[in-house]
Parts: structure tokens; sequence; C-alpha cells
């Protein structure tokens, strides 16, 4: 079996943009010929179908009642494939390690068909997010100049850290305003964090700041096929290709199989 890269998209907070990179980041990948599988695990507020105007007939909660399997579900848009959540449905959020444990394990009839798997995580630090992001092989978690965002994601990371013993994380900034200020806040973020976590922080690139993210959003398609040309766009393509390029796993550990085998037991 050919690797897979398996990347969270996380935040520690909501409203840092998570969704938007997770989308337009899948969307850039396929651009690069990547196939793609973007999966909404948000599974109490889903919004990845609000993001890309598409109406999803079937969901997880579906595949959890065993009406139908993951492959049956996924909604194909602008060159990926989607694995849509279920907004609202509380059962999803609470969910018992076996329904967990059949999520998961439909995974592993899609490893044959993708190249990279984008999860899109729920915003906090709850036990769904953690175990989405424990298991992902690259962890990609989005800050913006605010503190609590900082705040939050320092939270995030320490958990991540403390519980699941992870120690490599990417940092990408949003909403950046102006050139130089996403490394300026890395560097600040990355200082404290190194005065009391072992982590490695590694600086992923930043998006900026870009009215075409807010029209693109109403308009309810992605930043990179409404405005290809913005600066919004050329900076998914940058991270896209900046996430192309890092190493992907070729032994156990980069299969579909450790995923699969990772967040069963992160949700057991």
């Amino acid at each position: 079996m050919h690797p897979i890269q398996v990347l969270a998209v996380t935040g520690g907070k909501g409203g840092v943009g998570k969704t938007s990179i997770s989308v337009n980041l899948s969307l850039a990948l396929a651009q690069l010929d990547k196939r793609v599988v973007l999966m909404d695990a948000d599974l109490g507020l889903a919004n990845v179908d609000i993001l890309l105007g598409i109406k999803a007939q079937r969901t997880i909660a579906d595949v959890l009642s065993g009406e139908c399997s993951l492959r049956d579900i996924m909604v194909p848009s602008h060159g990926i494939n989607v694995i849509p959540a279920s907004s609202g449905v509380q059962s999803l959020v609470t969910m018992g390690p076996n329904q967990h444990a059949g999520i998961v394990n439909a995974f592993s009839e899609l490893a044959d068909e993708l190249d990279v798997l984008v999860i899109d995580t729920a915003a906090g630090i709850s036990d769904s997010v953690v175990s989405f992001v424990r298991a992902a092989q690259e962890v990609l978690v989005v800050v913006c100049d605010e503190p609590s965002s900082m705040t939050d994601a320092y939270a995030l990371i320490k958990l991540l850290h403390r519980d699941c013993h992870l120690q490599d994380f990417r940092i990408v900034a949003n909403m950046t305003r102006s050139e130089g200020e996403g490394r300026n806040m890395f560097n600040r973020f990355a200082g404290v964090a190194g005065r009391f976590l072992d982590v490695n922080l590694r600086y992923a690139g930043d998006i900026p700041f870009d009215e075409t993210l807010r029209k693109a959003v109403q308009r309810q398609r992605p930043t990179l096929d409404s405005y290809p040309g913005s600066k919004a766009a050329g900076a998914y393509r940058r991270l896209a290709k900046e996430v192309s390029q890092w190493p992907v796993r070729t032994q156990a550990t980069g299969q579909m199989e450790f995923f699969v085998e990772r967040l069963v037991q992160g949700m057991s």
C-alpha cells in the first residue's frame, strides 16, 4: 500500500479560519495532482459543506447507522472528495467507542484511492478533537494575532504533548496584515512554548487577511476557485506546495492502518 499523508488542521479555538484553510489547502493540493479527501471532523457543527456550497444527501450519521459505507457518502467537489459531517446532531458528539470504530474502520477501503487525507477538526480540545489529531501524521495548528487564539493553541499543544506524547507541530499564521507578521507571530508563540514545553514547532507559512475570503464564504465557493488571483489564493498555493514537500513516512506510521489504529485507540 502506498504511503498516505494524513494532515489534521486544528486551532484550539473557533474563529481562526481553520475550515477555510482546510478547504482551500485541499483544493490547492488537488491542483498539484494529489488525490485528496477532506473529512469534516467537526461532528457537532459541520461547515465544510457550507464553504463548498454542497448539499450532502448522506453524512457520517448514515455510516454509523449502518445504512451505507464511507465511500457512499463522499461528495466530489472542486477536484476533491468530501466526507461530510452532520451539523447539530448531538449523538455524533457523544459517540461511543463502537461508533467511532465504525467510522475509522471504513477508511481502510479508501486507502488505495487517495494520497492526502485532510481532517478539519472541531474547535476546542474535546476528546474528539484530540483523538483525530493524535491519529494524524502531521498537525497543522492555525493561529491568528489575538491573545485568545495564542492561549488556546498553546493549551491544545500542551494537552497533546502531555497526554498523547506528540512533539511535532506545524504552525500557520492566519489573517496576517503585513509582510513578516506571520513569522513574528510564530516567533512569539514558539518563544513562549519553548520555555515550558519540550515540543518541536515549525513555521508552515501565513495566509494574509483578504476581503475576498469573506466574499467567497458569502458565495459558498472556495477562495481558490472564486478569486484565484487573490493574495489569499496565492498563499494557499504556497502552503500546499510546502505541505507536498513534507516527508511522507513509508513505514507503518504512514499507512492508513496506522491512522485507523491510532484513532480507535484514542476513542476507546
